[in-house]
């Protein structure tokens, strides 16, 4: 596993090496640039494929062929409060995804440009767009890494943690495309180098964690004692 995935890498960083002195030399295309990015990104995705195998079998080491033997049950329902106005939003709908998808794709294709789908890939964004130019089809003027994110009415938009930071990284060649009125009417609202914009946080606290030296700590009980004196004093 880590001989193939270890040459993968390797030819990977052959490659960005090869585009960077590229680069250097004066290729200032943005065909160069746009391979650059998707290197980085094939380099990134492969080491944490690394990193995960690692995990997994060394999680794997504890693992015994014996009897099975039920150690409990698990009831999965969905989230109670989906259907709340607060939640309801961001609870994915396959159809409004696919129909807002195709909306990006139509809007890329009558700028004449080619859209390429990654969305299986979980690079960050959905759609690889490119402007041909017109004398050599495969070179490409214009590339955009585009996120499409749709909502069947009008509402707010929310971004992973992969996709924020992607679109951090990509700045001005990564674009969010959001999709208003998916069930209706669909809009195309196009947003260039988002992670410029007042992007708010959101943090859920899961648990609460008490360190052993403070469970260990004993508790002082605080109380008035009436003592007894046998000599009556």
């Amino acid at each position: 596993m880590e001989i193939s995935l270890n040459e993968l890498i390797h030819r990977q960083n052959l490659r960005i090496a090869d585009l960077l002195s590229q680069q250097q030399a004066g290729d200032t295309s943005p065909l160069n640039a746009a391979n650059i990015k998707t290197t980085e990104d094939r380099i990134d995705e492969l080491n944490a494929r690394l990193e995960r195998r690692r995990t997994e079998l060394q999680q794997e080491r504890h693992c015994a062929i014996a009897d099975i033997q039920l150690v409990g049950r698990a009831w999965v329902l969905p989230h109670p409060e989906r259907t709340s106005p607060g939640l309801a939003p961001f609870v994915q709908d396959e159809e409004i995804e696919r129909i807002a998808i195709e909306a990006a794709i139509a809007h890329e294709n009558a700028g004449g440009r080619q859209v390429e789908s990654v969305e299986a890939e979980n690079r960050g964004f959905d759609l690889i767009s490119r402007r041909p130019h017109p004398e050599d089809p495969k070179t490409a003027l214009e590339v955009r890494f585009i996120e499409v994110k749709g909502r069947a009415a009008r509402g707010e938009v929310a971004l992973t943690t992969n996709e924020y930071k992607t679109a951090q990284r990509l700045g001005p060649d990564y674009w969010l495309y959001v999709v208003f009125d998916c069930a209706t009417q669909p809009s195309v609202n196009v947003l260039r180098d988002p992670a410029q914009l007042d992007w708010e946080p959101v943090v859920k606290i899961e648990h609460y964690r008490l360190k052993v030296e403070s469970a260990k700590h004993p508790v002082e009980l605080h109380q008035d004692v009436a003592r007894y004196d046998p000599g009556g004093g």
